[in-house]
């Protein structure tokens, strides 16, 4: 390949008119149009909480019904599948590039939404679950790796947390949905979503770091500067020629793929992302969001259940805008912190109250004192609570995470392992909740959620680096132990030069001018 030697330096002025705002606004729209693929994917796991209600027996119109076995399988069947396509994730996204993946995976998401359409028995509506749960998983290595290699430094923090605020929304959509409609009606509206995501793909490039790869240098050249504010190509090729030489070495570097897996440098951050998706699932908010219903129930919410589930939704969203608004400025470690610190005191109190209400288990209602629950606001203010302040850290960090701790070489593979182990944790804490409840009452399975919450704060103040604001070449030194990343959020410098454009910040370097890094 032949790179023109007619390259600006790295450091040369670019157009005054490519302001910071136009360099930061194609990569938010990019990630605006993936975003409404992960809208998608949140509408089909907020689909479980109205069906589960819905076939339950309660709905005498309602020609399906199931026992509690066949419950428990509702909730979390579409989880345990997600494993499945993210084995396949990586793989599949490598060859056939981040975009076109995306793209595809909408087909078998419209499929699913006209199986339980048309769905006449319960192996169809499991059909579908496992449907939903797959195309769940082989989404997860083009979106997480689509984001990292598109955004800079500067705006990958706050546009990584905006996939859980577009899979939050996707589940407060269908509470919405299902508080007035039927889940048959909610399943026919819900099939608009993969046609406009795929539409929407089309208008957006493909990501410059893929294209290299693939030795299809001039559309990489384009996408790059397509991402860099629409700008042309000659005001990229020094950030494009480092990228080339980047990805080139790295290449050269590689031996046996199966090897990288074994290295510290995925080891380390896969561990840790782990411990993560383990926190945000066994904290008490999956099980919580999938059995809303009978929750709110239970503990004879004040207003009515389907309700009770939209705010439970909106707090979520409104965590999620939280983090997305303050992680720039306080840095992963202390939101998460505050997260689990504000997780683990509502699911404390909730279960004190409970308690005292005599509550034991799930819809055992009648049983429980006259005057158990004249401050039934209580509860429901607390677990709505609780959906806040996981929602503002725990369950959107493995999900930063997962863009930023591994290897070029590792990512795509990294991401699909990764996010294919936190449905699994999700599959069994959403499978044995009923069981648990059973065994050591709801209080006690409050109480057992604040545990995990407290005790996880105390493992990653010794575990967790800060990753926010540091370039991902800072970040996998720091795995592979040649330098360690301090606690501080490393923020932009606030110059002129940054600011106006003078600068192409998506090249540069933050802590040496004379070392030129790509920040993609």
């Amino acid at each position: 390949m032949v790179i023109s030697d007619k390259t600006l330096s790295p450091f040369a002025a670019p157009s005054e008119s490519r302001s910071s705002l136009r360099q930061a606004l194609p990569q938010i729209l990019a990630v605006c149009v993936k975003n409404v693929l992960l809208l998608g994917f949140g509408m089909t796991l907020g689909f479980p909480t109205i069906l589960i209600p819905s076939l339950s027996g309660s709905d005498p119109t309602e020609s399906i019904s199931l026992g509690q076995e066949a419950i428990s399988w509702i909730g979390s069947i579409n989880l345990i599948c997600v494993p499945v396509g993210c084995l396949l994730s990586g793989a599949a996204t490598q060859p056939i590039g981040r975009k076109r993946a995306m793209q595809l995976v909408n087909i078998p998401f419209l499929t699913a939404w006209l199986l339980f359409y048309f769905s006449n028995d319960v192996w169809q509506i499991f059909l579908a679950l496992c449907i939903t749960g797959v195309t769940g998983g082989l989404l997860e290595a083009p979106t997480l790796t689509y984001v990292a290699e598109i955004t800079q430094p500067s705006l990958r923090g706050i546009l990584a947390s905006t996939s859980t605020v577009a899979v939050i929304s996707g589940i407060l959509i269908e509470f919405l949905l299902g508080t007035f409609l039927s889940w048959r009606t909610v399943a026919v509206v819900s099939t608009a979503v993969p046609i406009i995501s795929s539409s929407l793909l089309f208008l957006v490039p493909e990501s410059p770091h893929w294209l290299i790869s693939k030795n299809r240098y001039l559309d990489a050249r384009h996408s790059l500067a397509w991402l860099r504010g629409w700008t042309e190509l000659s005001e990229i090729e020094g950030e494009f020629k480092e990228l080339v030489e980047q990805i080139s070495k790295r290449k050269e570097d590689t031996t046996a793929n199966w090897r990288l897996y074994l290295r510290r440098n995925f080891l380390w951050p896969y561990s840790l992302v782990s411990l993560a998706f383990f926190l945000g699932h066994f904290s008490g908010m999956t099980t919580l969001q999938t059995y809303a219903v009978k929750i709110f129930s239970t503990l004879k919410a004040p207003i009515d259940k389907y309700y009770a589930t939209i705010f439970l939704g909106v707090a979520q969203v409104l965590g999620c805008i939280l983090s997305a608004c303050l992680i720039h400025y306080v840095g992963k470690r202390v939101m998460n912190f505050l997260s689990l610190i504000g997780c683990g005191s509502c699911f404390f109190l909730a279960a004190i109250y409970a308690q005292s209400a005599g509550v034991k288990h799930l819809e055992l209602v009648a049983d429980a004192p006259a005057n158990s629950y004249t401050n039934s606001w209580i509860p429901m203010t607390l677990l709505i609570g609780s959906a806040f302040f996981t929602h503002a850290g725990i369950r959107i960090l493995p999900w930063m995470l997962i863009g930023e701790v591994y290897s070029n070489e590792t990512r795509a593979t990294g991401s699909g392992l990764s996010g294919g182990l936190s449905y699994i944790f999700g599959f069994i804490s959403n499978k044995i909740f009923i069981k648990i409840v059973n065994l050591i009452t709801l209080p006690g399975v409050f109480w057992l959620y604040s545990g995990f919450a407290f005790g996880g704060v105390v493992i990653l103040y010794f575990v967790l680096p800060e990753t926010e604001g540091k370039t991902l070449f800072e970040i996998t030194e720091h795995f592979l132990g040649n330098e360690r990343l301090d606690n501080k959020v490393k923020r932009s410098k606030s110059t002129k030069a940054a600011t106006s454009g003078e600068v192409n910040r998506g090249f540069r370097n933050d802590d040496d001018v004379e070392k030129v890094e790509s920040k993609l």
